[in-house]
């Protein structure tokens, strides 16, 4: 899942084949690395944990599961029927059969009963406590580069200057959408409002209650913090909605290379990897006429 956080005012040489009046720079070195940082992060903490979702894979709405409850939200396994073995995934009581992928994968000879399918998995076998060490590993690595990072930002004036909507942005909300929708992408030295608001809930809505439900989930955390999992319902409702954050950074991460290949993928690339971004000539003189960042 990637971020681009802007700050183009930072000072850098103009590389020798750039032209001047339309590639300027746009990431910053330490924009680019935290957004490596935080994709690296992300794709290990997405595989490892669905490997440990895979040693429980129910989901629940509550403080308690077990069988004498009747609150599960999500359920994925196998059941045997009169045709053979299927993989199913049950969800709000409506049961789907997914064989193949959630459930029941594996080869047609050698069909094997689990929730996600190896190639989902860090590690690809069944290891819950290998599972445990890579997520909370790349958990901790996640949440002190988002806390350096928002200080900086802080310090910097990053996150007022760049990333959060103005009034005028607001009002350009709705001809914004439509521009989506049509696919008609502007490529800008500033960050159009959806983006600001996409990047904005991600890193302070999503990210933040990530951490908070992963904690929430801590035993020790539950000692010491004991009214943050009942602040959240319950243990297992917040592990319900530590998934659905899931999904929907995994939502996120698809429309933003969806994104991506449709601004011009080249582009894009070389401003996250050398900070260099080509804007529109249109855009480039409004920028002069503003006087420039």
């Amino acid at each position: 899942m990637t971020m681009q956080a802007l700050n183009v005012r930072d000072d850098a040489s103009t590389p020798a084949d750039a032209s001047s009046d339309t590639l300027v720079y746009r990431q910053t070195r330490w924009t680019r690395l935290t957004h490596w940082l935080w994709a690296t992060c992300l794709f290990f903490l997405l595989l490892s944990g669905l490997q440990i979702f895979n040693a429980h894979p129910s989901l629940y709405i509550g403080k308690q599961s077990g069988f004498q409850f009747d609150n599960s939200v999500l359920v994925i396994g196998a059941a045997d029927e009169e045709t053979g073995t299927i993989g199913y995934t049950e969800i709000f009581g409506y049961r789907f059969n997914t064989s193949g992928v959630l459930g029941l994968s594996g080869s047609t000879a050698n069909p094997r009963a689990r929730a996600f399918p190896a190639w989902a998995t860090i590690p690809s076998g069944q290891d819950l406590a290998t599972g445990r060490v890579v997520h909370f590993f790349f958990a901790w690595v996640l949440s002190g580069t988002l806390l350096v990072w928002l200080a900086a930002s802080l310090w910097s004036g990053h996150l007022r200057r760049d990333l959060a909507p103005t009034v005028e942005d607001l009002r350009r909300l709705p001809a914004d959408i439509a521009d989506h929708a049509r696919l008609r992408l502007h490529h800008s030295r500033d960050y159009n409002t959806l983006q600001k608001l996409a990047y904005g809930g991600v890193l302070f809505v999503l990210l933040p209650l990530m951490i908070v439900t992963g904690l929430a989930m801590s035993p020790s955390m539950n000692a010491a913090v004991p009214f943050l999992t009942d602040m959240l319902g319950g243990r297992q409702t917040a592990r319900t909605i530590h998934f659905a954050i899931m999904l929907l950074l995994v939502g996120f991460f698809v429309i933003h290379m969806l994104m991506i290949l449709a601004a011009g993928p080249i582009n894009e690339l070389r401003s996250i990897i050398t900070g260099w971004y080509r804007i529109d000539p249109a855009e480039d003189r409004d920028d002069q006429a503003r006087g420039g960042n």
